[in-house]
């Protein structure tokens, strides 16, 4: 079998949501690869649809990486446990 025929196989036993998941990020892959490769020349408008298709890729992309902390049961930071953790990266504290 053909790592198309898996990767076309292994899709279609995923619920509708990942399935589209999986779009998002194939689209992000191909979006990166064209920068990569210079396909736009630097300082060229981006239309409005791509900036909304590589926001929306890598919204999706973050909320996979939380959806993965949150099923290994990892306790996510709260609010106040963000904002101190940013004022120490940032060189300050709050005492």
């Amino acid at each position: 079998m053909t790592a198309e025929q898996l990767l076309i196989e292994a899709w279609r036993r995923l619920p509708a949501h990942r399935q589209q998941e999986v779009l998002d990020f194939t689209q992000f892959l191909a979006q990166y690869s064209r920068d990569r490769s210079g396909a736009a020349a630097v300082g060229e408008p981006v239309s409005e649809p791509e900036l909304q298709s590589e926001s929306s890729a890598l919204g999706n992309k973050l909320q996979n990486i939380r959806d993965l902390i949150v099923a290994s049961g990892m306790p996510l930071l709260t609010p106040e446990e963000v904002e101190q953790e940013v004022l120490e990266r940032r060189g300050g504290h709050q005492g």
